[in-house]
């Protein structure tokens, strides 16, 4: 085996040496200086926690439109399932009392032609009588094809009615999956905006308030009169009052706490008017309005995707269930992004 021959050093590799000289001699004198921890991460400033609990309530809001959609959904299919397995039952019973009733007439067809019918003329006291009962016969015979027709029709019938059931049913096992689904995305992400609040300095955290969020001008200025309500609308905003105070509780809608579209769809029906459950349908119930026509008892709905909804209770204010651990109270019209105004 060869030997290798050390290289002499070039200028860069003694200039190199001398400059880890040096740093060693550096590090021998920093290393009699005690050494301390590196500082913690300062912790996120209050503004940036409250812009995270409002982009957490935001997207806990968005999952609860999903929640009750699916729910919603869910519960539709439920009565459809159950409607559909009646109507099922109802047609087996048919099916088997037409089978009983088509088994008695081909026996008695079976039992009456057994015999010649020939024969039966020569045995017959009264040929009259039994040509008249084969003319009754021959009836019998084309009611049994009839009713044998009937019988096929209904047990086809029967069988795409339990398929379609069938396929509902599936559907409804997939919906329920979804709920269940929405549901952990929304108690995880309130979970999470409940701790960053619980964090913030006790004056911060009672002074938190939603309408501080949108950063929004105030939009009173914006906004109609607000003339007294009246009709059903009036109804639906004098439930809307009577709710003030009530616990925000996501996918409910009364009467003893809700969720942004829970309260509006409450106070409608107690005005005896039937609203969809989400807020993106609600708003799509009725008669669009500016936000300078508003009237007491119109749907306001916020952001580009309808996920939270309000009614307008005029001088520029709206009542709404704001978000878990907020009841449901009066807040300014403004405060986050108006898509929409809807009359129903």
């Amino acid at each position: 085996m060869g030997s290798h021959r050390r290289l002499a050093p070039s200028g860069f590799d003694r200039g190199s040496a001398a400059a880890v000289g040096l740093l060693s001699v550096a590090a021998a004198v920093l290393g009699a200086v005690p050494a301390t921890a590196a500082p913690a991460a300062p912790a996120a400033p209050q503004d940036d926690r409250r812009a995270e609990v409002d982009r957490l309530h935001t997207e806990a809001e968005q999952a609860t439109e999903a929640y009750n959609k699916a729910d919603a959904r869910t519960d539709a299919l439920q009565k459809e399932v159950g409607t559909a397995q009646d109507s099922i039952a109802r047609q087996q019973e048919r099916i088997n009392s037409m089978r009983d009733a088509l088994g008695s007439l081909a026996g008695a067809q079976y039992r009456s032609g057994g015999i010649d019918p020939s024969l039966a003329l020569l045995l017959s006291a009264n040929p009259d009588e039994y040509l008249e009962r084969a003319s009754v016969l021959d009836r019998i015979s084309i009611r049994h094809a009839g009713e044998l027709r009937e019988l096929q029709q209904a047990m086809r019938d029967l069988a795409q009615d339990r398929a379609e059931a069938a396929d509902k049913l599936s559907e409804l096992e997939k919906g329920r999956k979804a709920v269940a689904a929405h549901k952990k995305t929304v108690e995880r992400k309130l979970a999470k905006a409940r701790a960053l609040v619980n964090s913030l300095p006790d004056g911060e955290r009672a002074g938190y308030e939603r309408g501080s969020r949108s950063g929004r001008a105030d939009l009173t200025a914006l906004t109609g009169a607000g003339g007294p309500a009246s009709g059903r609308a009036g109804a639906a905003f004098a439930a809307a009052r009577a709710a003030l105070g009530k616990p925000y509780v996501w996918g409910a809608n009364g009467p003893s706490g809700f969720d942004c579209s829970g309260l509006t769809q409450w106070a409608y029906a107690q005005a005896g008017v039937g609203l969809p459950r989400t807020s993106q349908a609600q708003s799509g119930s009725g008669q669009r309005v500016s936000l300078s026509e508003a009237r007491p008892g119109d749907l306001v709905a916020y952001r580009d995707d309808a996920s939270h909804i309000g009614m307008y209770a005029g001088n520029g204010q709206v009542i709404h269930a704001p978000y878990p651990g907020a009841p449901v109270r009066y807040d300014p019209v403004g405060m986050m992004p108006v898509s929409s105004i809807t009359r129903v």
